[in-house]
């Protein structure tokens, strides 16, 4: 990304390398985020966020922070959750706001994890994620699974959305019209991965141990649980040549596509085409008819 906008937050160490082979600064990463956040913005807004925090970019050790931190702007929303087992509450940062995204960037968050529901129903979602990780790491595998998963979601009378993971996977989205619980959510995304694997039982599973994958594109449905989260679209990824998770159109989704197609340095062209997500939010879907047709199989 090039040019020196005008940053509404003040950036620390503005020089500390994080991608030491492209030479690319924490300043980089806080410009990004400040070019794309027009785009970022329908993803987080007034959703939980959970902090994947890297000080050090790639040359240093990661850790991951629930709880809003200290030296965040004055009045950057918040959203206090009692878990589960009413022994903890976490006062979540809540996204939405460009200076909240660039005070976390300045932070060392390099990717965004969101949660599928808003912070103001948070059991919720409106969205579901199929998260297709390839066991060979062959990112083609991903794609085919990915044109499975669109298969199906077409049959029930669906319609996803597929982007890159930034890492070697393909996330496909499917925007919903709130209602269900996030259990029913997810219980749902899991018959229908399960069904998947049926169907195509030499390249897809469900199972979650890696050493019985045996090759195949593994079906992760647990980002959809409550509090689970998913690196949004338009995040940055702490890997090298600091490829960036992105939206896709279904002809995108070919075998010659490449993860690192997409990165920061070169990701302003990529802002500068039509946006193949542009009507996400406007294509809101119920599952109710879909929920009683995989119940039925």
């Amino acid at each position: 990304m090039t040019g020196e906008p005008q940053l509404p937050t003040h950036v620390s160490h503005q020089d500390k390398v994080f991608w030491p082979d492209e030479g690319l600064t924490k300043l980089d990463l806080v410009r990004f985020y400040d070019c794309v956040f027009p785009r970022l913005a329908p993803y987080v807004r007034d959703r939980l966020l959970a902090l994947e925090r890297c000080p050090d970019g790639m040359r240093g050790q990661c850790f991951f922070q629930k709880q809003e931190p200290i030296g965040m702007p004055p009045h950057t929303p918040t959203k206090r959750i009692t878990h589960e087992d009413r022994l903890k509450v976490t006062n979540y940062v809540v996204g939405g706001k460009r200076e909240t995204q660039l005070a976390l960037a300045n932070l060392g968050c390099i990717a965004v994890h969101v949660w599928g529901s808003r912070a103001r129903s948070p059991r919720k979602p409106d969205w579901i994620c199929f998260d297709l990780d390839p066991d060979s790491g062959m990112f083609a595998e991903a794609v085919a699974a990915a044109l499975h998963v669109k298969e199906v979601l077409e049959a029930l009378g669906l319609f996803g959305y597929p982007k890159t993971s930034g890492g070697r996977g393909i996330h496909v989205f499917v925007p919903l019209r709130p209602g269900p619980d996030v259990d029913e959510v997810r219980g749902f995304a899991a018959s229908l991965a399960q069904r998947l694997a049926r169907i195509y039982p030499k390249e897809l599973t469900v199972e979650g141990r890696i050493a019985k994958r045996r090759g195949r594109v593994f079906i992760d449905t647990g980002r959809n649980g409550f509090g689970q989260t998913v690196v949004a679209p338009y995040s940055v990824r702490r890997r090298p040549k600091a490829p960036v998770s992105t939206p896709l159109d279904w002809t995108e989704v070919v075998p010659s596509l490449r993860p690192e197609t997409y990165t920061m340095t070169n990701f302003s062209k990529r802002i500068g085409q039509q946006d193949p997500w542009a009507d996400f939010f406007r294509h809101r879907q119920s599952i109710r008819a879909a929920i009683r047709a995989v119940r039925a199989l």
